[in-house]
Order: structure tokens, then C-alpha cells, then sequence
């Protein structure tokens, strides 16, 4: 039998999604504005039976396109930024470039494993880097072919790598610092933990992923076409244009902590620089625009599957279950020891992240109903965090309503089952160092 494809797979979660709201018992929080975040959260005991809402067929079918309209930012990201790094591959300049680096490294090739993984773990471990990946797949692809890695290793140190970044992070704003605002303490506090951690996870990450690239790499072949595009792109048109693209995530993570800034910034910073470098490596205007129009094609599926895996929660939300699923995964943890409760929550948060596959909108649904809960069972309050940050976080890694991650194992033509077999052992040992993450902090009094 075959694997569904993932957008049959998607489909089907959203079908799921629409008969549960015909089965589980509608129920809402109360809900006011947190003035520390500005986000609309849950009042604690405040749960309370509602009228139902089961979703029909037309319902259900209306979910994908308000689910493509919620994710419209996403989708400019992933279609500019694809074409932008289309007309920059047109340009012989990434090409170039991964030339001159294999041939640099040599035998050392697998050096450019733990250097790409950390380089994609701290953004997430800074900024929740995600559906950023996405426009990346294709040079990801090109640099991991030269080096005699498929398209698996490619998958693992980028999208991978960020996750473990973001669950583990001692800084990830959308993550931990929400989280830490709602539990009203130091934001940032416990970094020092959390790094320690951080540090644990992300070596088992790249060992286990070394391991498979050592498994599956074949010998590295010369490919004479990088020596053609090397004779025709000058060095200083090569390093102009690679020096814009570095240029354009750099002004694009200033103007993210100095000024909030979000993914529309980020499709307009990504198509001046596309544009540039189409510019300076002397496409002319046409062929720009032809290698954008390239990028949109490339890309287009992947940006579909983001705004389906968005349908999902469109459909728990207007059917008004999302709720009731919270109130049922943590309603039993009252009667349960500090530290079975500290683990079962972070079992919950990895049950609860697949409906609500947004980790900000995570901690803004639970944390005020699991601070109560955890100041009653003596857990402190970095220790619910904890708990929300590894289940949640991790989760990241497996779930198919994670719209990033089925959109970047498509762009790189790998099956969600291929990458299932690959992942879960890993995703169990960094579970298990997260409970013992857990557990640690509890013995020791983190707060």
C-alpha cells in the first residue's frame, strides 16, 4: 500500500477535523485581552458548554480557501521568495559559489552538515524560522547534490534543524518569551537552563543526522556546468549578488527586533534583492520576470499546502471544538504528583499542537489555564513552560498540519512517510531528554 500523498493526507485531516465537530461536545473559554502581549487569551475555570456547530460538506469545502486567505502571508513568502532565489540560481551565482565551497571542503564534506544545521537552528532557536525554509529548498538541494547528499539530509538540516532550534530556544520571542509574559515572569529567564539543553538537543539532532547522510551519501561528481557559469559570471558579480542576498536577510532581522517586522516585510525585502541580483547579473528585465514566473511555478504546491494544513484548525475553530480538546487533555492532571503532571503536560501540548499548529497561539490558548493549575500542583512556573515549549516544539517535527514542514518535504520531492521513519526515533530521544529536562528543573527549583 502507498503512503497518501500529502495533499490527499491534508485533506483527510480536514475531513477528520469536520466529523469530530459533529461528535465532540462544543465548548468555549472566556477570553480577554492580555495587556504584557496584546493577544486575546483564555480566562482560567472559565470553560463552558456552547451551542454546536457541526460543519456540512459546503462548510467543510469552504474551510481550504479561508485556510489559503488566513496563510496569505505565508503564501507571498514562499512564492516571491521562491522566484527571488530562482533569478539568483539563473545567475550561475549560487552555483558558483557551491562550486568553489565543495571543492573547498574536499573530503571534509560532511563538515557542511553541522555548520548548515546550526546555522537553521539559531533562526529558530531566534526567531521561530519556518515557513522562511521554504523559498530556500532549491539552493538547499543544489548545495547538499554536490556534496553527495539526497534530498532527506537536505530536509533534515534545515527544517529539522529549526525545529529543535525553536523547541529548545532560551529566546524564541514567538515561543518562549509569549509564554513567559503570560506566566508573568522575567522574560527570557531560565536561559541559561534552557541553553544547556538547547545544546544537548541539538547534537543528538546533528549526530543522529550525520549518521543517515553517512548512510545514504554517494561519491561527490565534478559538474562541469559550475565551470562554465564560473567563466561567464565574474568574481565580483558573484560576490556582489550573493553579497545582496546576505544583505537582504540581514536588514530583514534588524528590522524584525527593531521594529516588529513580519512576513510582509520579508516578501518585500526578498523581491528587491531577486530583482537586484537579476539586475547585476545581467538577466534584464525579462529575464527576471521569467524566472520569477518559474519560482511561482515551483513553489505553487508547496504554498497550497500550507493554506490546507491552515484549513484544519479553520474547521476545530468554527465548529467550536478547539477548546473542549484543551479542557479534556488537562482537566485529569489535577488528580496526578508534581512530576507526572509536569510530563503529562508535555504530552498534552504535543496531542494539542496538531489541531493548533501555531505555537503563539499554543501558549496564548493553554498557559493561562495551565499557571493556575501548575501553582495548585507546586510546579513552578518555568517548569509549565518547559513543558509547553518541548511538547509543543517538537511536535513540529512530525505533525502534518505543520504547514512549513509538508511544504518544505514536497519542495524536495520527499515523501512524508520517507521522512517519518527518519525522524521519529530522533524525535523520541529528544522527548525523552525534554522530560528529563523536566524532571531536572523540578529537582532543582528552576523558577
Amino acid at each position: 500500500m502507498r503512503f497518501p500523498h500529502p495533499l490527499t493526507l491534508l485533506v483527510g485531516c480536514v475531513i477528520l477535523a469536520a466529523v469530530l465537530t459533529h461528535i465532540v461536545p462544543a465548548g468555549e473559554y472566556d477570553r480577554r485581552e492580555d495587556a504584557a502581549t496584546g493577544r486575546m487569551v483564555v480566562v482560567p475555570g472559565s470553560y463552558h458548554a456552547v451551542e454546536s456547530n457541526p460543519l456540512g460538506v459546503l462548510e467543510t469545502g469552504l474551510a481550504f480557501p479561508k485556510g489559503l486567505i488566513e496563510a496569505a502571508s505565508v503564501l507571498a513568502v514562499i512564492l516571491i521568495g521562491g522566484g527571488a532565489f530562482v533569478v539568483v540560481d539563473r545567475t550561475g551565482a549560487f552555483r558558483v559559489a557551491l562550486a568553489r565551497l565543495v571543492r573547498r571542503l574536499g573530503t571534509r564534506r560532511s563538515l557542511a552538515l553541522p555548520i548548515t544545521a546550526f546555522v537553521f537552528a539559531a533562526g529558530g532557536a531566534l526567531e521561530n524560522m519556518q515557513e522562511e525554509i521554504i523559498a530556500l529548498v532549491p539552493l538547499l538541494l543544489v548545495f547538499m547534490g554536490r556534496l553527495g547528499y539526497n534530498n532527506l539530509t537536505a530536509v533534515a538540516v534545515s527544517v529539522g534543524a529549526a525545529a529543535v532550534g525553536s523547541a529548545f530556544s532560551p529566546m524564541n520571542p514567538f515561543q518562549v518569551g509569549i509564554a513567559q509574559q503570560l506566566a508573568q515572569v522575567p522574560l527570557f529567564s531560565g536561559g541559561v537552563f534552557r541553553s544547556v539543553v538547547l545544546a544537548v538537543a541539538f547534537v543528538i539532532w546533528v549526530a543522529y543526522t550525520m549518521r543517515y547522510a553517512a548512510r545514504s551519501a554517494v561519491p561527490v561528481r565534478d559538474d562541469s556546468t559550475a565551470a562554465v557559469h564560473a567563466d561567464e559570471l565574474s568574481g565580483g558579480r558573484t560576490a556582489l549578488i550573493l553579497a545582496v542576498v546576505l544583505i537582504a536577510f540581514a536588514v530583514f532581522v534588524a528590522g524584525l527586533i527593531q521594529w516588529g517586522w513580519g512576513f510582509d516585510h520579508l516578501t518585500a525585502v526578498l523581491f528587491i534583492a531577486g530583482v537586484l541580483a537579476g539586475l547585476i547579473g545581467r538577466l534584464g528585465m525579462n529575464g527576471t520576470a521569467e524566472a520569477y514566473v518559474q519560482g511561482f511555478r515551483d513553489m505553487a504546491f508547496a504554498a497550497v499546502l500550507v493554506g490546507f494544513a491552515r484549513a484544519i484548525s479553520v474547521v476545530l475553530t468554527e465548529g467550536r471544538i478547539i477548546d473542549s480538546v484543551v479542557h479534556g487533555l488537562f482537566t485529569p492532571l489535577n488528580g496526578l504528583p508534581a512530576a507526572g503532571a509536569a510530563i503529562a503536560m508535555m504530552l498534552a501540548h504535543n496531542v494539542i499542537h496538531v489541531p493548533v499548529p501555531s505555537v503563539s497561539g499554543q501558549a496564548a490558548l493553554t498557559m493561562p489555564i495551565l499557571v493556575p493549575l501548575s501553582d495548585l500542583l507546586m510546579i513552578s512556573r518555568q517548569v509549565t513552560i518547559l513543558a509547553y515549549q518541548y511538547g509543543a516544539g517538537l511536535c513540529e517535527i512530525l505533525t502534518p498540519t505543520n504547514g512549513a514542514l509538508m511544504a518544505v518535504i514536497a519542495a524536495a520531492n520527499v515523501r512524508y512517510d520517507e521522512w517519518i521513519r527518519f525522524a521519529w526515533p530522533a524525535w523520541l530521544i529528544l522527548t525523552v531528554l525534554g522530560a528529563a529536562a523536566i524532571l531536572t528543573g523540578l529537582a532543582i527549583g528552576l523558577s
